[in-house]
């Protein structure tokens, strides 16, 4: 079931464009208070709440709040508010962005290279973003000095051996940057959770920084709803840690073989890139071994509490059609879901078996929903048809069987009858152990 997701794989796009959709979304749902050129001085927090200090221009002032999310990026002070450890690793590799626009537009199509003749054989990326904007990512000496490489000179100079001396082009903007990878040890500290940058810093390959920090909140925020709404237990808050920290940890891994790839030390690491590049040019199966960036993906969590073993898999944002046969995609049927936990009830199903999904229905925050093939007769008002088996697919599961999916787009369990495996699976995916008619 891969590449059936409704989303493109891979597009670029300015962070700042991210950032304006994300407040202009803040302002349409009207439930967020967002409070500018406030700056968090001091966190504390007790067996009761936690207290937030705030200093603005206007004077300062205290939050009392149950939770606290931490998204304030790698220089958070709350990791040293809190204490907290962390694990990481400074790399000696150095490189400088540039954007521009050019007069004539250069085909549209990505290009890496690891060893550029136009830049003394070192790496170079070339994207295109929005707005017309070419981003030129130049690997640069590891004692590069950053002030006199990101001069508009010598940045022109640099363009010029790439693209030619008669390109007109306008240069945007210039950034040079190094990278190091870092992960908080514990990515909850009682009612304060890290998110994102103040969590773990990973280097840009493979996008897979800003990806994962918005699949952090993803994961903590139908949890913290839920937990808040007395419809879980709040022993499912400590999934967040078991879940994020097995994904940051693996995202650091992955990050850092691609930076030894493309920076390998002498000896072994060196003469194995050598190897696998000379192998690429003259064979196909060696080109899986150039490891230019492994793009971000949705990590499965084999560690987590909330899951059973059967769970921890992603679900991919398929469509299939609704019941009056317009296309709907799994996004929208989790939208209807309404932050509940979905379960999906694939195949024919016994009266008794449909009879037990609305007792369940009754008693836990769980929609129900029958999926059916083209000609499938429905037993259940709310079903839904997967003509091409799609949406089985990506539940991960095969002929008559149910799939629990969380509000996240995670499976949280499958099986095969309506039992009390499918109790105790939603039980489990709420922080809480249910027993069979039991309200959640």
């Amino acid at each position: 079931a891969y590449n059936l997701s409704s989303q493109p794989p891979f597009i670029n796009i300015q962070q700042f464009y991210i950032e304006g959709f994300l407040v202009e979304r803040i302002q349409e749902l009207g439930r967020v208070d967002i409070r500018w050129n406030n700056r968090v001085t001091a966190f504390e927090q007790d067996a009761a709440g936690a207290t937030l200090s705030i200093t603005t221009p206007a004077g300062d002032y205290r939050i009392r709040a149950q939770h606290v999310i931490d998204a304030s990026g790698s220089h958070t002070p709350f990791r040293k508010w809190v204490g907290a450890s962390v694990t990481a690793k400074k790399g000696d590799d150095r490189w400088c962005i540039a954007d521009v626009r050019f007069a004539n537009r250069p085909p549209t199509e990505r290009h890496t290279w690891i060893e550029a003749p136009f830049n003394e054989n070192r790496a170079v990326w070339q994207h295109l973003m929005g707005d017309d904007v070419w981003r030129i990512d130049y690997q640069m000496p590891p004692d590069a000095d950053p002030e006199q490489m990101s001069r508009e000179d010598v940045v022109r100079e640099r363009l010029t051996r790439q693209f030619g001396a008669g390109t007109e082009m306008e240069i945007v903007w210039v950034g040079p940057y190094a990278y190091k990878s870092e992960c908080v040890d514990r990515m909850r500290h009682g009612r304060l959770f890290f998110m994102g940058d103040a969590a773990k810093v990973v280097s840009p390959f493979g996008a897979r920084g800003g990806n994962t920090g918005i699949a952090d909140a993803d994961n903590l925020a139908w949890k913290l709803a839920a937990v808040m709404k007395v419809a879980a237990s709040p022993a499912l808050l400590d999934s967040y840690h078991e879940e994020r920290h097995e994904a940051a940890t693996h995202n650091v891994l992955v990050t850092n073989r691609t930076a030894r790839f493309l920076r390998p030390a002498p000896g072994i690491e060196k003469t194995f890139r050598d190897a696998a590049l000379g192998l690429a040019r003259k064979h196909a199966f060696a080109r899986q071994l150039v490891n230019t960036g492994r793009m971000a993906i949705a990590n499965p969590y084999s560690q987590s509490s909330a899951c059973e073993r059967t769970g921890g898999l992603p679900v991919q944002n398929v469509s299939f059609e609704w019941a009056d046969g317009s296309r709907g995609t799994v996004n929208e049927l989790l939208e209807w879901a309404d932050g509940n936990l979905l379960a999906l009830l694939f195949g024919d199903a016994s009266r008794g078996s449909l009879g037990r999904l609305r007792a369940l229905a009754e008693t836990a925050p769980v929609r129900c929903v029958q999926v059916l093939g083209a000609e499938g007769r429905p037993g259940a008002i709310e079903h839904v048809r997967d003509p091409q088996g799609h949406l089985q697919g990506a539940c991960h599961v095969f002929g008559h069987a149910w799939a629990l999916i969380r509000p996240d787009s995670y499976v949280a369990a499958t099986g095969e009858s309506i039992d009390a495996s499918l109790v105790h699976a939603v039980g489990r995916s709420l922080g809480a152990a249910l027993h069979e008619g039991e309200p959640a």
